[in-house]
């Protein structure tokens, strides 16, 4: 058992695993979370750079990942998962008693490898399964049943939102026809719908790419979660804690990338107003600019073509 375990964990690979644990510039004595445990790729390069009395705090919504966690490091007094979303952060953290003593909080958000792999998850369309995509298989509104029952003005605007699909409307329209002659059950079928449909095919890339990738974060509610997360970050971290994000969608990144600015820029007053700079607010810091992936990890991990980091520090 314990080497599927291992197996498991290692056969996914955590993209910009180095540059993101020294984004954290882990404290030997230091409390962490790993949000978006996954496989627990990130978390073990965490634990090596923790002594005794440091701490790393894990979640993740996959009782598979949770299974992982607690079979790898369930042993190991310096660390605790959770099985939740993140958009619970402060819930978990406070459960911990650890609430504003938080020294780094990382997001790899996302699919990871073995979800996406597993064709009895529904996440892909690479080999036919049954159309689930939920992270959390024991909870929620599966893919086949949002499918089975969103109107049509949803779906359209899901595709087109979350997917930016171009020809959302035409698509949308062929999944309700089509859902109207018999159920739309597995990825097989949902792709066949939406290459019917699309009226013209991006060269290297399948048209059910944009539109599974929307449905899965609609079932997942991840912006929504991410939204919530974030709202919550401050109250986590210490002063000094630092926040560190991958992202592997514009419209992930979007929502980082603007709360950091915020942060960082603080309260906005009229133009010509005086204020001094210590009244107007600012929480975060950035540091250093996006990250993404290089050449080497690319070589062996194409999945982190998308990738964005983006790290930021808690001023006070």
């Amino acid at each position: 058992m314990m080497d599927e375990i291992e197996d498991a964990v290692f056969q996914h690979q955590a993209v910009l695993l180095n540059e993101a644990v020294a984004a954290l510039a882990v404290k030997p004595t230091g409390v962490y979370v790993d949000a978006t445990f996954g496989r627990g790729g990130h978390a073990l390069k965490v634990m090596e750079g923790l002594d005794q009395s440091g701490r790393l705090l894990a979640i993740d919504k996959d009782p598979e990942a949770v299974a992982i966690a607690q079979q790898k490091f369930g042993s190991d007094s310096r660390f605790s998962i959770q099985h939740g979303s993140f958009a619970m952060l402060s819930q978990h953290v406070a459960s911990q008693g650890l609430t504003g003593a938080v020294s780094g909080v990382l997001l790899d958000l996302g699919v990871s490898s073995p979800q996406l792999d597993d064709a009895s998850r529904g996440f892909s369309f690479r080999n036919d399964g049954p159309l689930d995509m939920r992270m959390n298989p024991e909870a929620g509104e599966s893919a086949a049943q949002w499918v089975a029952r969103a109107p049509l003005e949803e779906i359209i605007k899901v595709l087109r939102d979350y997917g930016e699909e171009r020809y959302a409307p035409r698509i949308a329209r062929a999944i309700v026809a089509a859902r109207e002659e018999a159920p739309i059950e597995t990825t097989a079928q949902l792709q066949a719908i939406v290459a019917q449909a699309n009226p013209k095919w991006e060269k290297g890339k399948d048209p059910a790419t944009r539109v599974f990738q929307a449905i899965r974060i609609a079932v997942n509610h991840e912006l929504d979660d991410l939204h919530a997360c974030l709202e919550q970050m401050l109250d986590v971290l210490e002063v000094g804690g630092r926040l560190v994000v991958i992202s592997f969608h514009s419209l992930e990144d979007r929502i980082v990338k603007r709360f950091m600015r915020d942060q960082e820029r603080g309260e906005q007053f009229p133009r010509g107003l005086p204020v001094m700079e210590s009244t107007r607010g600012k929480r975060l810091r950035r540091i250093g600019k996006a990250a993404y992936a290089g050449k080497d990890e690319l070589a062996v991990n194409p999945r982190a073509r998308s990738a964005v980091m983006r790290v930021a520090e808690k001023l006070a």
